[in-house]
């Protein structure tokens, strides 16, 4: 068997990666008929089946998974290696893609954008806005940016941004028709918009006073998957919603939602940037750390 070099393997880890012959050939500026020949030649040499394909799917086989976990990190440490040349040319540049939950893209990262991108104006910032908590290494992201307690251990994590608290609201239509509940048990019985993960499980609403910490499976008419749809519904007068201060603030102050149960919402650590240990920062991803950074980075347990 000829030995497989680097742009073989490329060929496999785009399809690999993206599970698709189309993204993988955008990614790899070939087309996709060209990239199924490549591939088909690949599996040819070494006389094993890598990938399988359907006119709907792409899935590996177990050759395949095996060939993908034992590549991908030594592509990683090259692609590191070659980001790391940046710091002789004296400035960041090239393409950061980050995943970030559409709450944090929105509150946190936005706002900084434009003075990031003037101050590195070689570097091209992507932005995924996704619920999903994803692998962002094996998705190809240099960083991500979520709520601390969703992080796992082995992620390095820079705080950013304020600590953020969460808000009961309700329309002023709503709690005239049902009340204002005065204690976290008080929610039972009255119409709240629950928030389903894209996990499948129902968020139970964290609240704390004094030390005290209760959860609270809410009940009511409506779950959703989109804050914004939430949002939506409590000023539509649905039901009573939880949402982040920083989400609701305008619309309190303007009258359109009230508060309620504010002394049971307090604050926590708000979002955090991340990204792999195991990786020598890219320019690029080092340039946008140090924009951010507030104190400096620290590990983070796993998700409850």
């Amino acid at each position: 068997m000829r030995r497989l070099g680097p742009t073989d393997l490329s060929v496999f880890l785009a399809i690999a990666t993206h599970r698709s012959f189309r993204r993988a050939a955008v990614e790899l500026g070939v087309t996709p008929s060209a990239l199924s020949h490549s591939l088909r030649a690949l599996e040819q040499r070494i006389d094993l089946r890598l990938v399988n394909r359907t006119t709907r799917s792409v899935s590996l086989t177990e050759a395949g998974e095996r060939l993908f976990g034992r590549i991908k990190p030594a592509f990683l440490d090259i692609d590191d290696a070659i980001a790391d040349l940046d710091q002789f040319r004296g400035k960041a540049s090239g393409r950061l893609r980050i995943n970030a939950a559409r709450t944090a893209a929105k509150l946190v990262l936005m706002p900084l954008v434009p003075r990031f991108l003037a101050a590195y104006p070689d570097i091209e910032l992507e932005i995924v806005a996704d619920d999903r908590l994803v692998d962002v290494v094996s998705a190809d992201f240099d960083a991500g940016i979520r709520l601390g307690e969703s992080l796992a251990a082995d992620m390095v994590a820079v705080p950013i941004g304020p600590k953020q608290r969460g808000s009961i609201v309700a329309s002023p239509e709503l709690v005239a028709r049902v009340g204002i509940p005065m204690t976290p048990h008080d929610l039972r019985g009255r119409p709240c918009i629950r928030m389903r993960y894209l996990s499948g499980s129902v968020y139970r609403w964290e609240l704390e006073r004094g030390g005290t910490e209760v959860e609270v499976e809410v009940e009511g008419p409506m779950v959703l998957n989109d804050m914004d749809l939430i949002i939506r519904g409590a000023l539509d007068g649905i039901g009573f919603a939880y949402a982040l201060e920083a989400d609701v603030a305008e619309l309190v102050a303007a009258g359109r939602l009230v508060r309620v149960l504010e002394d049971w919402c307090q604050s926590f650590p708000g979002f955090f940037l991340y990204y792999a240990s195991r990786r020598q920062l890219p320019a690029a991803l080092r340039a946008l750390v140090d924009f951010m950074r507030t104190p400096s980075p620290t590990r983070r347990g796993r998700a409850r």
